[in-house]
């Protein structure tokens, strides 16, 4: 069975800058219509302006941490496109936080972003799923991908409320599946080790030594380049994974293989 998407409709969120712009173009080069979502619409014209004169790729610009702002982004894609049949929730976001420090929000603002924003984009689109598929009488009626974390897995203090937003992703992930399996949709993730995204090249501008932190703890011996991770990403969205659900596919050139407590989590 193939990978194919073609002629599918996605939504790919976080899709300005990063893992979610490539996994964007890819699934537009792969024939699926794609709307781009994402709060920076300065960015998402400059990456995708002109290409989104395609009659294929459309955009959208708003924050989606607003329950409003999630349901004009599915009557936007509703409008270009008819329907939805594929979710990538791939707007996420990475911030120290302090254990101790009794005033900082950064946790809140976390689970907010990386967690709460997914969930509602899951609640609101399968109900859009089921609704548009009530006289289909098989196969698989929409698939939804979180883009998760291995930071999840690994205990790093620092990075507490990453973690934190992202354990509890994968957990609705699971929930979730199992929720939506008797409507047929399937609910899966793809945690991520280290991604040369736009956020990762501006740390590592300040902090030139995690370089080879990181290449030292994944015994790959790299970062992986954004379109190294979009194909995991197109077979979790395709038939080729029909029988997959509530399932987190680790892609992290064996990062997660080493202990979890030496190895820095950048």
């Amino acid at each position: 069975m193939s990978f194919s998407i073609e002629g599918k409709t996605a939504i790919i969120t976080g899709a300005a800058n990063g893992v979610g712009l490539a996994i964007a173009r890819h699934f537009a080069n792969k024939g699926a219509n794609v709307m781009l979502a994402d709060m920076d619409e300065p960015q998402l014209v400059r990456e995708c302006g002109e290409d989104c004169e395609d009659a294929n790729m459309r955009y959208f610009a708003g924050d989606l941490r607003e329950r409003l702002t999630m349901a004009n982004l599915l009557s936007a894609t509703i409008d270009a496109f008819d329907r939805i049949d594929i979710l990538v929730n791939a707007s996420r976001q990475m911030a120290p936080s302090d254990p101790f420090d009794v005033e900082d929000e950064t946790v809140e603002q976390l689970i907010s972003q990386n967690l709460m924003t997914s969930y509602r984009m899951t609640q609101m689109v399968a109900n859009r799923m089921i609704k548009q598929a009530k006289d289909q009488q098989e196969g698989t009626v929409g698939a939804i991908v979180n883009l998760s974390s291995i930071a999840a897995r690994r205990t790093h203090p620092e990075l507490l409320g990453y973690s934190v937003s992202c354990a509890a992703l994968d957990q609705m992930t699971r929930s979730m599946a199992v929720a939506l399996a008797p409507h047929r949709i399937r609910v899966n993730a793809v945690a991520f080790g280290s991604v040369m995204s736009a956020s990762l090249q501006d740390t590592l501008k300040e902090h030139r030594d995690y370089r080879s932190d990181i290449e030292d703890h994944t015994p790959l011996g790299r970062i992986a380049g954004p379109g190294e991770l979009v194909e995991a990403v197109q077979y979790l969205s395709s038939d080729a994974a029909s029988f997959m659900t509530g399932q987190i596919l680790t892609v992290d050139g064996g990062r997660t293989l080493l202990d979890t407590v030496a190895a820095p989590a950048h």
